[in-house]
């Protein structure tokens, strides 16, 4: 079992409304963020100038350092939806996670004091309802689903894209269940170590 969101870039119109239904549907403080959309450029030569935008949130690796060096077992997967999360019970703010996360998705609470991330909605889904990022998205660019399981949505719109159009961050051996489709005639889709920055997506110089 893989559940994992899948992200059409080629509809996404960068909205903001996943993130936005992110953060009422979990309460996030100001600030922070368990989805956050990025603009990935303007890139490019004139008259060819590209840009796309980019969703990103816990990538549900299957080899997550998150869970590798958190010394509690705060970060663990959950032995029934596969899916890792966040005891905040044991965790005891070490950020160690947050280091390791090769995409910085990870955020401080700073009132309670423990990290929290992405659950993929674990609430709903237990219910058979979708993750509200993809519930409320208006260019339904966001499919959610396992991933081993062809009859999913997610299965089903990697499945009928262009291999060449699927995409994942960059696997630094975490490997990211998340994907992305961006095709060619949209943008040219680019790796973390060619945008600006360190590449962890959701921390800005200054934040």
């Amino acid at each position: 079992m893989r559940n994992a969101i899948v992200v059409d870039l080629d509809r996404c119109s960068g909205c903001f409304s996943c993130e936005i239904a992110c953060k009422m549907e979990n309460g996030i403080a100001l600030g922070s963020y368990y989805n956050k959309v990025m603009t990935v450029g303007p890139f490019g030569d004139f008259p060819r100038i590209q840009q796309y935008f980019l969703p990103v949130h816990c990538q549900q690796c299957e080899n997550a350092p998150c869970v590798h060096v958190c010394p509690t077992g705060a970060s663990y997967r959950d032995p029934d939806t596969n899916v890792v999360l966040v005891d905040k019970a044991k965790c005891i703010g070490c950020k160690y996670c947050m280091m390791a996360c090769p995409y910085g998705v990870r955020s401080w609470n700073k009132e309670e004091r423990v990290v929290e991330k992405c659950t993929l909605c674990g609430h709903l889904t237990a219910q058979g309802d979708l993750p509200a990022c993809v519930h409320n998205c208006p260019g339904g660019a966001r499919f959610y689903g396992d991933l081993d399981d062809p009859t999913s949505d997610a299965s089903k719109a990697l499945a009928a894209a262009e291999k060449s159009a699927v995409h994942t961050l960059t696997d630094v051996g975490n490997k990211p269940a998340t994907h992305y489709i961006l095709s060619e005639r949209y943008a040219q889709w680019q790796e973390s170590k060619d945008l600006a920055g360190s590449g962890r997506y959701m921390q800005k110089d200054g934040e």
